[in-house]
């Protein structure tokens, strides 16, 4: 069984996601941490809850979510996971933040690349990977079937969606990710999003005036 952890870091308030399981291994999705006191408080939460982490993952390279990329690699010798569809995106993101007046150190390390219907493993659970593109060119998901919930980074909010006017985005793209990749789960399917409360599908289909079903 994997249980979520969220954390809201950065002046982004971007969401930050710790997936752990019963034996204490544990995946970093998104790591958006950018001040010293936040990478201190994710540090803090995986030492004292005893977790080890296996896997470092990114939905999308956007600057806010891969502020803590490096950190999270250098702590526990992890390497970044991304669809291949993200590099550019990946490098592109210490000039955003200069733009944006957030400078940081990127990630520099190995790149494992992930593609649609991979599995990850986080010890004996699994991440199924969805491609989601819209948002960025390569947005992924990661969909766990046995515990009903998905990480949907920037691609659904709770009564939103991700936006598309940044460089890679496609509004068509995104509506479809959404309808054919999303709202293909059950209905009562948690959704992590990259930003804000936790929703569901059902509740996304019934009420978000983007993307209404129903």
């Amino acid at each position: 069984m994997l249980n979520v952890r969220s954390f809201i870091f950065s002046p982004v308030q971007e969401n930050t996601y710790v997936l752990y399981n019963e034996k204490g291994e544990c995946c970093i999705i998104d790591p958006g941490c950018y001040f010293p006191e936040e990478q201190d408080e994710l540090r803090n939460f995986i030492e004292k809850t005893g977790l080890r982490p296996v896997r470092l993952l990114n939905t999308h390279c956007h600057l806010d979510h891969v502020f803590g990329n490096k950190f999270v690699s250098e702590t526990w010798g992890l390497i970044l996971h991304l669809h291949p569809g993200e590099k550019a995106m990946l490098e592109m993101a210490p000039a955003s933040g200069l733009m944006w007046q957030l400078p940081f150190a990127n990630y520099q390390g190995e790149l494992v690349f992930i593609k649609a219907g991979d599995i990850v493993q986080v010890g004996e659970d699994e991440l199924q990977v969805l491609f989601t593109p819209g948002h960025s060119p390569g947005s992924v998901s990661f969909y766990s079937e046995q515990n009903g919930f998905v990480i949907s980074g920037d691609v659904l909010f709770s009564g939103s969606i991700g936006r598309t006017d940044l460089p890679g985005g496609d509004y068509k793209t995104l509506i479809n990710s959404i309808q054919t990749q999303l709202f293909s789960l059950p209905d009562d399917t948690k959704v992590y999003s990259g930003h804000g409360p936790v929703t569901t599908i059902g509740l996304e289909k019934m009420n978000n005036p983007f993307v209404k079903l129903y």
